[in-house]
């Protein structure tokens, strides 16, 4: 059995990121232990959803790890939600290590690594009794309007100091990296290529709520941030007033922009083994991201979701998209309509087959493959010094 990995993460039952995929790999092979988000804002008692979100927590808690498939285990851990005090870094520091010592007596975990996928988690580096540690990072964190940029700057700097090695999603998130780390590492997103393909199985069906919108339609799934391009969503949406534009996903922001278009279509959150049925029953996907300073450090899953689904896809400008010959990139509204026509003549079956068929060597079993193998020669040398 290889060595057991405990991992602070993203909360578990939010939709899947590249934290879900890589940890849920992990855990075919060896005990993985993943720790809930421990903040990385703090909660506005304001907010019905923050405060649902502390007594969450609280109940997951009291209830203690939880067995969710494979050797994946799932703890909430108690810890102030103030990431940038110093003093509730020292009392989370304190109650953290007890409460690992304590899961690894009851989950009969030895010597361990640690992950991190989360930037702010640099104060329990080296404090929790690992044998490696590692940060995968998958965005530039400062970047994000919801969090404060200069203390998320200055917490991933503490952690880019302590980590033994670094891993990021792309090569201009790990040269950013690369700076306050030498020991770092390129790991491009995978796909899960076996579930996606099953969109061109005749047995599979179309959602109801997907089957009952006309053609041609124009989808989207994805949580609706403001990094999505509401207003080009509703250019597109007035330009071609017979395409049904489908958006899936939670809404986290203001989509005013598109109010009122009746061929503007929100069908909510869905479950990500879901996902392959509706990207069958769409006849295009598509990225409309804002192009930013952030968006070169973003690696979109979806992209080969969308392929290996067999659908077209058509991009705003983001930079890892522009390196698939298989995707369509248009810099203006007018430019981004005219790619979807020119996509919507794609979607034959050979097509889309061929799209599938070029994604069936990325998978995520591939990649973290290739980081597990990393670390475990790296912790292997540490220990033979």
């Amino acid at each position: 059995m290889s060595t057991p990995i405990i991992a602070f993460a993203k909360d578990w039952h939010e939709d899947p990121t590249s934290n879900h995929h890589v940890l849920r790999e992990l855990a075919k092979t060896r005990r993985v232990l993943w720790l809930n988000s421990i903040a990385t804002r703090k909660p506005k008692l304001s907010s019905g959803r923050d405060l649902g979100k502390i007594s969450r927590k609280l109940r997951e808690f009291v209830k203690g790890p939880v067995n969710v498939e494979n050797d994946l285990w799932v703890m909430s851990p108690l810890a102030l939600p103030l990431p940038h005090s110093q003093v509730a870094s020292a009392i989370n520091r304190s109650v953290l290590r007890t409460t690992v010592r304590a899961l690894r007596l009851r989950l009969g975990i030895d010597r361990f690594q640690l992950w991190t996928f989360l930037p702010n988690t640099g104060p329990y580096v080296g404090t929790l009794g690992e044998d490696v540690s590692i940060y995968y990072c998958v965005d530039e964190w400062s970047m994000f309007s919801y969090l404060n940029r200069e203390q998320t700057v200055t917490a991933e700097r503490q952690l880019l100091s302590k980590v033994d090695a670094v891993f990021a999603i792309n090569s201009p998130l790990a040269e950013a990296k690369r700076q306050l780390n030498p020991q770092t590492f390129v790991s491009p997103h995978g796909v899960d290529h076996a579930l996606f393909a099953t969109a061109l199985d005749p047995s599979t069906v179309v959602p109801p709520d997907l089957a009952a919108i006309p053609h041609p339609r124009i989808g989207f799934y994805g949580t609706l941030r403001d990094w999505v391009d509401f207003e080009l969503i509703a250019h597109i949406a007035r330009k071609r007033p017979d395409w049904h534009i489908v958006l899936i996903g939670q809404q986290l922001t203001d989509i005013s922009a598109i109010a009122g278009l009746s061929n503007v279509h929100l069908l909510g959150q869905k479950l990500h083994s879901e996902l392959p049925a509706y990207c069958k029953g769409f006849d295009v996907g598509i990225i409309p991201y804002r192009i930013d300073e952030r968006m070169t450090f973003v690696n979109p899953l979806k992209l080969r979701e969308y392929l290996s689904a067999g659908l077209p896809v058509v991009s705003t400008p983001v930079p890892e998209v522009t390196k698939f010959e298989h995707a369509r990139v248009a810099a203006s509204r007018d430019g981004f309509v005219d790619a979807i026509e020119r996509a919507l003549g794609e979607t034959g079956h050979a097509a889309r087959a061929a799209r599938s068929l070029a994604m069936k060597d990325e998978t995520w079993s591939a990649r973290v493959a290739k980081v597990a193998r990393t670390v475990d020669e790296m912790a292997e040398k540490r220990k033979q010094r």
